[in-house]
């Protein structure tokens, strides 16, 4: 029976790796087409429109290109030229894509001036390969006004062995887990979020659209964004960085263990699965690479999980062009992770690190340039309708607006941003009051280098691959999957990873006079 359980698990594992890869492979064609393959826009040329300008190379993550970035871009060359004597090339990046084009981008010395990077991503791993400039010598030198704004220890979090890789955006510092939903069904079926507590309260939401609502899934998800996730990463335990070897977030304990031989990895990862065999997951979970909010906007799904914080329901509105509610499932926590979730680094592959420092510091320092990267040109892309508020033009909306990133967290001092008219006016000070009032990990500020276990990390990396997607989206029983994911992280030197974290966790918190 146990040699048949294991076939079948086997069997599908090879067809979802088979399909990962041609959803893949389908993926990097279409955005070949759309022109993201090369990573080329236009104004792509060295010294393109004026010849006394440096041209500098901006990558980022993003959902889709919007089709009005050309101009934008025009505008902040416009600006750029007045003020640092530059030219910015703008290259938005699928995240499904991001690693494959940006390792593409390093393999062939293509130019990357300043790069989006986060603990979440990599962080670690991109310093130790060597994709990243220390930073202290351009900070002094023309980080002036990011020095005056972020508070030493903030700035700091982006420290690998005592050097600063990248420059953290000033935002909300923490994060709760939890879903948002479209409010147009939970009104039509009544349902009442104030009695949800806990994730599997959600079951009877979900029953409920999954009966009444044919064509849309009641959770969209795919392998690497499910609610499973989010309540395990951050939710109930800190990550401490790439690799196996989580700090559990209750009591005391500083003793790393490995997350999925826990008793709520395999609690939620059944609820997981009750949900997919309930047809509550949309069916291509485990293989899509499409945003969630393109399928919300498209009507095709009810809700999907996040990190949560003051205003994303309005973010998330503007995300789908449906009015979403959200739920929270646990209480705010703030964990390295949180504190390096959005930077920016001057990459190896920089032609220009003076400037690309000159320009993350006009991120900071300038709302002009700012806005104009977040939300576009004022009159066609928003108007001003008070001080620091803005609104769609009239005739425009988040479905039909040209220029639609929308990721304001993602750039230099967040609280320069213009707000919404539909947005608490107090958002910025609710931030504050959040970063204030959140849980505080007992490894906060600790970053972990991988150098002396990065081939364990890649062998797995290559077993999370293998077996999450079924996990992360409840496509097969845990109780099958889980011992053999387990048998072969081990192989793989997962407790080799462990002890390394555990060995450089002790050292930092006895620096520290302990946790």
């Amino acid at each position: 029976m146990v040699d048949a359980q294991k076939k079948a698990v086997t069997a599908w594992l090879a067809i979802g790796i088979a399909a990962l890869g041609l959803a893949l492979l389908a993926a990097a064609w279409m955005q070949r087409d759309k022109g993201e393959g090369s990573g080329a826009l236009p104004n792509a040329g060295e010294n393109a429109g004026n010849p006394g300008s440096d041209r500098l190379v901006m990558v980022f993550p993003a959902g889709s290109v919007p089709k009005d970035l050309p101009l934008v871009e025009e505008e902040i060359n416009r600006y750029l030229e007045g003020t640092i004597q530059a030219e910015l090339d703008i290259i938005p990046i699928n995240l499904a894509g991001w690693w494959d084009k940006t390792g593409l981008m390093f393999a062939s010395n293509e130019q990357i001036d300043l790069m989006f990077t986060a603990g979440w991503m990599r962080f670690g791993d991109e310093v130790a390969k060597g994709r990243f400039l220390p930073l202290e010598d351009l900070l002094d030198r023309y980080g002036q006004g990011i020095k005056e704004i972020l508070n030493p220890s903030i700035l700091e979090a982006g420290k690998i062995d005592n050097h600063i890789y990248g420059i953290v955006t000033n935002k909300e510092f923490a994060s709760s887990k939890g879903l948002v939903m479209r409010k147009d069904l939970l009104d039509k079926y009544d349902i009442n979020l104030s009695r949800v507590r806990k994730l599997s309260d959600l079951t009877e939401a979900f029953a409920v659209i999954k009966e009444n609502e044919p064509g849309v899934a009641p959770i969209q998800a795919k392998s690497d964004r499910s609610p499973f996730i989010f309540m395990m990463q951050n939710g109930f335990f800190d990550m401490l960085g790439e690799g196996p070897g989580a700090l559990e977030r209750e009591g005391n304990s500083t003793a790393i263990v490995n997350m999925i031989e826990t008793p709520i990895y395999r609690e939620y990862a059944k609820l997981m699965h009750e949900w997919n065999l309930a047809g509550y997951f949309n069916a291509d979970a485990a293989t899509s690479r499409d945003s969630e909010y393109e399928a919300v906007k498209a009507g095709q799904a009810f809700s999907y999980a996040e990190s949560l914080k003051p205003g994303f329901d309005l973010q998330a509105s503007r995300d789908t062009g449906t009015e979403m509610e959200m739920v929270e499932l646990t209480e705010p926590y703030t964990t390295t992770a949180d504190t390096t979730s959005a930077m920016f680094g001057i990459t190896s592959n920089a032609k220009h690190p003076e400037k690309a420092m000159r320009l993350l510091n006009l991120l900071y320092t300038d709302p002009y340039l700012l806005n104009l990267l977040n939300w576009g040109i004022e009159g066609k892309h928003y108007v001003k309708v008070a001080d620091g508020i803005i609104a769609y033009p009239e005739g425009v909306d988040a479905r039909t607006v040209g220029y639609n990133i929308n990721e304001p967290w993602m750039f230099g001092n967040q609280l320069n941003s213009y707000l919404w008219s539909n947005e608490d006016p107090r958002l910025w000070e609710q931030y504050r009051e959040f970063n204030e009032q959140a849980d505080k990990s007992k490894a906060l500020g600790f970053v972990f280098n991988p150098e002396k276990v990065k081939k364990e990390i890649a062998a797995c990396n290559a077993v999370d691959e293998k077996y999450g997607p079924a996990i992360n989206t409840g496509a097969l029983d845990p109780d099958q999957v889980i011992p053999l994911y387990l048998s072969e992280l081990k192989a793989a030197g997962a407790d080799r990873v462990i002890a390394e974290k555990q060995r450089q966790l002790d050292e930092w918190l006895a620096e520290r006079g302990g946790p």
